[in-house]
């Protein structure tokens, strides 16, 4: 019991002072009026802060956000391979693949992807 206390003693000691020294590190040494406002993304935070952006870079980040949930759902079926049957697997992850590559065929054919106007 006492051993236990004390590591934990000695664990909490060594994260209180390794947040101590992070937050005396990261401390700003000047004072910026782009620092100091809420927008750093380029956007003048006087005006409005609707302003157009390119739909083309909406359509990539949901691009990017399918394919990461694709790899998400893909990686447990790694892990049951042990455990399951090949073959009932392999048609399952090979129909998801095929869904997404039609989805993204279906993106590429109607010019979702393309950069010129």
């Amino acid at each position: 019991m006492l051993i236990t206390m004390s590591t934990s003693l000695i664990i909490i000691s060594i994260a209180l002072i390794t947040m101590l020294i992070a937050s005396i590190m990261s401390k700003k040494t000047y004072m910026d009026r782009e620092k100091n406002s809420p927008f750093e993304c380029g956007f003048d935070p006087i005006n409005s802060a609707r302003l157009p952006f390119s739909i083309q870079f909406f359509l990539i980040a949901v691009i990017f956000l399918i394919f990461d949930v694709e790899i998400a759902l893909l990686l447990p079926m790694i892990m049951i391979l042990k455990i399951s049957n090949i073959f009932t697997l392999t048609s399952t992850t090979m129909f998801f693949i095929l869904i997404l590559l039609i989805g993204l065929y279906h993106e590429w054919n109607m010019g979702a992807l393309n950069w010129k106007y």
